[in-house]
């Protein structure tokens, strides 16, 4: 295998393919029951490349990635890089509206997908034409091989592998989020970027984000060499930008990324993982995580078998507040450094709080990013302890923008002091120290578990039950979830009145399982501003009040 200079800076590609040249034999994957070296990791993805490449699919294509945290999403990633193509995260969460209004915005001509999901996608694929190949993976005795599918692992096996081909830089990552508009959009990330985003990895080392293949090639062998090799364990899914942005990075220096085989997040599992395969980095999403977590190896602990966490060296929490209590507990359980991030689709590095064992004051003070500044609407950088609210704004390695979308764009990239910034809408105070005080987001956007969802998306579906005469959604404060969603309902009158369970039930036919609220309440009227617009002031306040103690 050779690597190819691309001839407008490094695409992903390049660096991975120059990280398997040097470091073949080290792992790159692991996955219960699956070990993959960095020469497999490259090999099988140059295979699916040369496949991909069989069917047309090349430069700007879009590859959608429908499946779980397995070593499949990151060797079909890998395979689109290598061929120019597009990877594009799909939340397996989705419903079939939401999953076919993905697919034909982000004009996906591949996808491939895990067997379980396979109905789901059945039901779509018609009503999407450019959407010609699906590559089946997992498919067996419980979830056999859909006759319009082929078989990931026949292929990969069957398929020789593509040689490297010149890239570019500029080559584009998909990143879909659901943000703060009722249908998910394509944050477009230069591969050069995803690079650049990297540098905290490799700051381990007292290196540079590498910019030629034999920088990638000296990084990944001093880190190895050194023993200071990243494993990292993305507890949240790949699917989201927290794993994926770090799996960018990790695979960049030469790490490996270890995944977990249940659907769903099981804390005995993961620190079993940590324990065995010496994971050095996890990345959670709050406390979501933090509690289950803290909740196995309190269980382990009390029968006699108590979990090693002492390989752990960080602990990366993104997508909502971490609370204090959940850190300080952790750090009784292991030295890791634990980082607290303020970050988005649009943009990593916001702010974070960091803490450690026997530092924990710190947990709850949030300071600036190397490229982040607090602006006001006009432009003005607010200045330290002037009690001016301001946005949150990132520099740097940057997004370009939203897939299709010039005018989000102009909204969420803009420029301030002559530089372009990505704002995408977290309010914050300065304080005279330099640290931050976070307000939130500056729309009714609730964020759950790190899942952003729109409350009019929500409140449309409550409205389609026929005892429902009107609904506003809100974000309630949430120990474990940071927002739970809740609805507040006004009923039909004469209508039979539907129960709360009726009602989220309601909510799950039409919605993905995350979006749906996890309380109702029921009130006389639905309070309306004169505008006509909703009052979530208000609705936030009834519903904390009708559950207060409930």
């Amino acid at each position: 295998m050779s690597t190819v200079q691309d001839h407008d800076g490094m695409s992903l590609a390049t660096v991975w393919e120059a990280v398997a040249a040097e470091v073949p034999d080290t792992p790159a994957l692991i996955h219960p029951g699956t070990r993959r070296t960095w020469r497999d990791f490259e090999d099988r993805a140059a295979r699916l490349a040369g496949h991909l490449d069989a069917r047309g699919i090349g430069h700007d294509a879009k590859v959608a990635l429908y499946l779980r945290n397995r070593p499949e999403y990151l060797e079909s990633t890998f395979a689109a890089f290598k061929v120019r193509a597009v990877p594009v995260n799909v939340n397996y969460r989705y419903l079939t509206e939401e999953l076919a209004y993905l697919l034909d915005n982000a004009d996906a001509e591949a996808v491939v997908f895990d067997a379980e999901f396979a109905d789901r996608l059945d039901e779509v694929r018609g009503s999407l034409p450019k959407l010609t190949t699906f590559l089946c993976v997992g498919a067996g005795e419980r979830h056999p091989l859909p006759a319009w599918a082929e078989d990931y692992e026949k292929v990969v096996d069957a398929t020789d592998p593509m040689p490297p081909v010149p890239r570019s830089g500029e080559d584009l990552w998909f990143l879909y989020t659901g943000g703060t508009t009722g249908m998910p959009k394509g944050v477009m990330w230069p591969q050069r970027n995803l690079l650049r985003t990297a540098s905290a990895t490799f700051r381990v080392i007292d290196a540079e984000v590498p910019t030629t293949v034999e920088e990638v090639r000296a990084a990944a062998r001093t880190f190895h060499d050194r023993g200071k090799a990243v494993r990292l364990l993305p507890a949240a899914p790949l699917m989201h930008g927290t794993s994926a942005i770090t799996a960018v990075g990790v695979l960049s220096a030469g790490g490996c990324v270890v995944t977990l085989a249940s659907p769903s997040f099981d804390g005995h599992e993961l620190c079993r993982a940590v324990q065995e395969h010496r994971v050095t980095q996890l990345t959670i999403v709050g406390d979501a995580f933090a509690r289950p977590i803290l909740t196995a190896l309190e269980e382990a602990a009390a029968a006699g078998e108590p979990y090693d966490l002492s390989s752990l060296k960080v602990v990366l929490s993104s997508g909502v507040m971490w609370s204090k209590e959940a850190k300080e507990a952790l750090l009784e359980w292991c030295t890791a450094t634990l980082a607290d991030t303020v970050g988005s689709s649009e943009g990593v590095g916001m702010a974070a709080s960091v803490a450690r064992r026997g530092s924990t004051s710190a947990t709850a003070t949030f300071r600036l990013g190397e490229h982040a500044r607090v602006f006001t609407e006009d432009g003005r950088e607010v200045v330290p302890g002037s009690g001016e609210r301001g946005l949150l704004a990132v520099g740097g390695p940057i997004p370009v923008g939203y897939y299709k979308d010039p005018e989000k764009t102009a909204a969420t990239f803009r420029t301030f002091a002559g530089q372009v910034w990505s704002v995408p809408g977290d309010y914050a105070l300065v304080e005279e120290d330099g640290t931050i005080r976070l307000l939130g987001r500056g729309s009714a956007c609730i964020n759950t578990a790190g899942e952003k969802v729109w409350p009019e998306e929500v409140e449309e579906v409550l409205k389609l039950h026929p005892a429902v005469l009107d609904a506003n959604v809100v974000g309630l404060p949430d120990e474990r979830w940071g927002q739970s969603v809740t609805g507040i309902v006004s009923l039909v009158p004469g209508a039979e009145p539907p129960s709360e369970a009726d009602l989220i039930a309601h909510s799950k036919e039409h919605l993905a399982g995350y979006k749906c609220p996890k309380r109702v309440v029921i009130v006389e009227q639905v309070q309306r501003g004169p505008n006509g617009k909703a009052d979530h002031r208000w609705a936030a306040r009834v519903a904390a009040e009708a559950l207060a103690g409930s």
